[in-house]
């Protein structure tokens, strides 16, 4: 009788260190794949008008249509470009 109820209580303890396990690991997996949580308050403020201030302007070029940073642009005949080719190219 004694054996039984010793292997029961080991067959109980694995069946508990297995499950605690398998917990562990779905919480690690969970706090790994979980988005970044937003500062509180004021600082919030603060970093949205820090990513506004260093958004740079886009522009469209005349060409193809394609949207590019102000930094790059190719001004040809009072049109915005996205490269030189563009600017070149006769009949635009």
């Amino acid at each position: 009788m004694s054996r039984i109820i010793f292997w029961l209580a080991l067959v109980f303890l694995v069946i508990f260190a297995v499950r605690s396990k398998i917990r562990e690991a779905q919480k690690r997996h969970q706090q790994q794949f979980r988005e970044p949580q937003q500062p509180a308050g004021r600082a919030a403020g603060q970093a949205e008008a820090r990513a506004v201030a260093e958004a740079e302007t886009m522009l469209q070029c005349a060409h193809c249509g394609i949207f590019y940073p102000a930094s790059e642009t190719v001004q040809a005949r009072g049109r915005d470009y996205c490269s030189a080719a563009h600017a070149t190219l006769p009949g635009v």
